[in-house]
């Protein structure tokens, strides 16, 4: 755990106890109780370069020149691959502690599964991954096509689309929003913009200049919904949210924090208002119920059979923050804002993980949490182990009950997931 001065301990323990003892190894009596027996992770890729070239709107949004980035276009950089192979040193770590692999493990092919979209940026995250958790295995990283191409189980695109389904989706879009729907959402971003224009100099860019972006509009967003295409959108929060991502990534790969805001002197609450802008996005396009019901049923039922395949041990698949999104809101995760981040709910190189457990009766438990690096340990390339852990934030499904041990039960889960895939089938 961090350095951090008595005080500060004293609040974490008073807020949030759950999340701090999250980040504590299971006790000798909670392994006593419960065999380890298989680990389901879906993560988002680490650090890339934007989606966008300097060449792009994005480099027309500012003045001053993005930083040098280390990789091409959308393609994981030199920093994200050191920071996912800290990572997974952590996760080989933890699970020699449980008692799942002995050190230096080389599995059968049974036992251990990477999967990871056919994109530059999930196959380089998991091979890193892979790198850490099993460095003498020799592990092989499972992906369908030449990069960079979406795969279908990692493509979060619509399948079905009809007008009833459109209807369903806008309003349940809306209702993210309460009861002033999408203008309340925009409403809400209005702080955002205006640091987020502050930053880049908006006035003094090209775009502004030659009258191609004026302000970020908090009444232009225009949601589209089209068969075979992932959600999209038009207008003002889709622009805004494109230079929030760019910033994001900037601040984790630039050391000099003025520098990353383009020497603008901005505080850390600042860094998460322009983070909220990415947050709100793929809120907004994958996390209405119809929506992820629709876009991530491939991936649900790719999960769903390996909490169940025989000999499996560990799983990790490799995909988006849109897949974490949209899984996520598919199996009725209660709502979180993720503390020691400045993105609220699918940091970079975010895992979501699934923990099977079997108590000596053999019946089978499950525990859902959120691991990822926190913003300082991103910046400051902080090593990872049992005694400095990446925050563990467990996760609260609606409805379900939790035992003593903080643990859903196996079949809870199992019936979680298969209501979300049946779901799917009664769209229309």
């Amino acid at each position: 755990m961090r350095n951090i001065n008595k005080w500060a301990l004293l609040t974490l323990i008073i807020i949030c106890p759950s999340i701090l003892a999250a980040q504590i190894k299971r006790s000798d009596a909670f392994k006593q109780k419960y065999t380890l027996k298989e680990v389901v992770i879906l993560s988002r890729h680490n650090i890339r370069s934007p989606l966008s070239s300097n060449g792009s709107i994005l480099g027309r949004l500012t003045p001053h020149p993005w930083t040098s980035w280390s990789s091409g276009t959308s393609e994981l950089t030199l920093r994200g691959g050191i920071l996912e192979t800290m990572m997974e040193q952590f996760f080989r770590k933890w699970l020699v502690d449980a008692g799942m692999f002995t050190e230096n493990y080389v599995p059968n092919a049974d036992e251990v599964n990477f999967y990871a979209n056919s994109m530059q940026r999930t196959i380089a995250t998991a091979q890193y991954f892979s790198s850490g958790f099993m460095p003498v295995a020799n592990l092989t990283i499972n992906h369908r096509f030449a990069p960079s191409k979406m795969d279908p189980i990692f493509f979060p695109r619509l399948t079905k689309v009809s007008d009833a389904f459109s209807e369903e989706a806008m309003k349940q879009i809306a209702n993210l929003g309460g009861k002033k729907g999408m203008a309340s959402i925009q409403e809400g971003l209005k702080d955002s913009y205006r640091i987020i224009a502050d930053v880049l100099d908006l006035k003094d860019s090209p775009a502004y200049q030659t009258g191609q972006v004026r302000t970020f509009d908090i009444e232009d967003t225009e949601i589209i919904l089209r068969k075979g295409n992932e959600p999209a959108m038009k207008g003002s929060l889709k622009l805004a949210n494109s230079a929030s991502d760019a910033l994001v990534l900037q601040y984790y790969e630039e050391p000099d924090t003025k520098k990353a805001a383009f020497n603008h002197n901005i505080t850390l609450q600042d860094w998460e208002k322009i983070a909220k802008i990415k947050d709100v996005y793929g809120d907004v396009l994958f996390t209405a119920p119809i929506v992820a019901y629709n876009v991530a049923h491939p991936l649900l039922v790719y999960m769903n059979d390996e909490l169940s395949a025989k000999d499996r041990k560990f799983t990790f698949l490799c995909g988006h923050d849109s897949n974490i999104a949209s899984v996520n809101a598919a199996l009725e995760v209660e709502n979180y804002e993720l503390p020691n981040s400045i993105e609220k709910k699918t940091p970079i190189g975010c895992k979501l993980v699934f923990e099977k457990w079997a108590d000596k009766e053999g019946k089978e438990y499950i525990a859902v949490n959120l691991v990822y690096q926190t913003t300082d340990q991103l910046r400051n390339l902080e090593l990872l182990d049992l005694k400095n852990p990446p925050m563990v934030y467990p996760l609260k499904l609606r409805e379900l009950v939790m035992n003593a041990d903080d643990l859903y039960t196996f079949s809870d889960i199992e019936s979680r997931f298969n209501k979300a895939i049946s779901a799917y089938e009664d769209i229309k």
